[in-house]
C-alpha cells in the first residue's frame, strides 16, 4: 500500500474514532476518538502511519496558542512562580535516581536505554539523544509513547473525579469571530517560529518557536485572540494520531516487556508527580489544579491541550513543562556520560 493509501486509511480510521466518541457524548472527542481507535487498530495489526509535517503543523498551533497567552499579566506573575519552578530540577532528579536504577536493574536495559527512558523529556528528544548514545531506539519510542498515552488517559479521569473539571471551558473562538488580520498574523507566527526555529537548531521548534513569535506579538499588542476553535480541534486530531500509531508493528513480546515495563514506571511516576504536586498545593504556590498539570509528566502538547480545555492558568502550567524539557535536555548529555561510566555500558 503506498504511504498516501496509508495516510488515507489513517485518517478514515481516526474520523471514525472522533465520530464515535462525539456520539457517546465521551470527553474530548478530536483527543481520544483517533488515539483510541487508531491505538486499537494498531495492535490489532492494522498498517497505520502519522502524517508527518502535517502532525508538526498542527504541533504549532498549540504553540501560538500558549504565546498568545503570554498577556503582560502573565509576565507580571512570572516572579509568583519562582517557589514552585524551582522544584522542577529536584522533581527531574528523584525521577532519574528512581527510574534508571528501575529499567537497569529490573527491566535489563543498558545504561544508556535506562537513563533516557527513564527521562521524562520529549518523546523525539529523547530518542534522539538517545540514538546518539547507543540506546534501543525501539524501546525508548514505546516507553515515551506509553507514557504520554497513560497521561492522557488518566489525567481527565484524574481531573473529573478530584478537581471537578467538565471540560466546557470554550478552548478558542470561531475563526469568522477573530479579525483577518489576526489570523493571519498567527499564521504567520507559525509559520516563522517554526521554519526559523529549525533553521537555528531550536528543540521542540514546532511548538517552542511559534511560541516565542506569537508572545512577542501578543506583548506588543498585535494579537488579542488565541488561535481559532476549528484550529485547536485540528491539532487535537492530529495529536492523538501519533500516539496511536506509535504502536503499530508492536509484537507481543514487546508488549509483554517493554510496554509493561512503561506501565510499571508510570506508577512510580504518578506517585512522585502527586507528591510534588501536593507539596506545591500545600505551599500555597498554585491551586491544585493547576499544580497537577504543572506536574504531570505527559508531553508538551498534550498537557498544553489538556490545560486549555480546563481553562486552567495556561501560562503557569507551560513554564514548568518548559521548565522541564528544558532542564531534561540540557543535562542529559552530561548526566548520560557519568552514568555512563558508573554502568560501564
Amino acid at each position: 500500500m503506498s504511504n498516501m493509501r496509508l495516510r488515507a486509511f489513517t485518517f478514515v480510521v481516526a474520523v471514525i474514532g472522533t465520530v464515535l466518541f462525539s456520539l457517546l457524548g465521551l470527553p474530548l472527542p478530536f483527543l481520544f476518538g483517533p488515539m483510541s481507535v487508531c491505538l486499537v487498530a494498531a495492535l490489532w495489526g492494522a498498517r497505520l502511519t502519522g502524517f508527518g509535517q502535517l502532525t508538526a503543523g498542527a504541533r504549532t498551533i498549540l504553540g501560538v496558542a500558549v504565546g498568545t497567552s503570554i498577556t503582560p499579566d502573565v509576565v507580571a506573575e512570572l516572579p509568583s512562580m519562582a517557589g514552585s519552578l524551582v522544584l522542577v530540577p529536584i522533581y527531574i532528579a528523584v525521577i532519574g535516581c528512581v527510574g534508571v536504577p528501575f529499567f537497569r536493574s529490573v527491566c535489563k536495559f543498558d545504561g544508556a536505554t535506562a537513563y533516557y527512558a527513564a527521562m521524562p523529556g520529549g518523546l523525539q528528544d529523547m530518542i534522539l539523544f538517545g540514538q546518539e548514545a547507543g540506546a534501543d531506539t525501539r524501546v525508548l519510542s514505546l516507553l515515551h509513547a506509553t507514557r504520554v498515552l497513560v497521561i492522557v488517559t488518566l489525567a481527565p479521569i484524574l481531573l473529573i473525579s478530584f478537581y471537578d473539571v467538565s471540560f466546557s471551558n470554550p478552548i478558542g473562538e470561531p475563526a469568522a469571530e477573530i479579525a483577518l488580520k489576526e489570523l493571519v498574523l498567527m499564521a504567520g507566527a507559525a509559520w516563522l517560529g517554526w521554519k526559523g526555529g529549525e533553521r537555528i537548531g531550536l528543540f521542540g521548534a514546532s511548538i517552542l518557536g511559534p511560541l516565542i513569535v506569537s508572545a512577542v506579538l501578543t506583548l506588543s499588542g498585535f494579537i488579542h485572540s488565541r488561535p481559532p476553535a476549528e484550529a485547536i480541534l485540528a491539532a487535537q486530531f492530529f495529536i492523538g494520531v501519533v500516539i496511536g500509531v506509535y504502536y503499530v508493528g508492536v509484537t507481543l513480546g514487546e508488549l509483554k516487556s517493554v510496554v509493561l515495563s512503561g506501565l510499571a514506571f508510570m506508577g512510580v511516576l504518578a506517585v512522585l508527580a502527586a507528591c510534588f504536586a501536593e507539596l506545591v498545593t500545600v505551599l500555597g504556590l498554585a491551586p491544585s489544579m493547576e499544580a497537577f498539570l504543572a506536574f504531570a509528566p505527559g508531553g508538551q502538547a498534550e498537557m498544553t491541550i489538556l490545560a486549555i480545555v480546563t481553562g486552567a492558568d495556561l501560562g503557569f502550567v507551560i513554564a514548568h513543562h518548559l521548565t522541564r524539557i528544558v532542564v531534561v535536555i540540557v543535562g542529559a548529555p552530561l548526566a548520560a556520560r557519568v552514568l555512563r561510566k558508573i554502568f560501564g555500558d
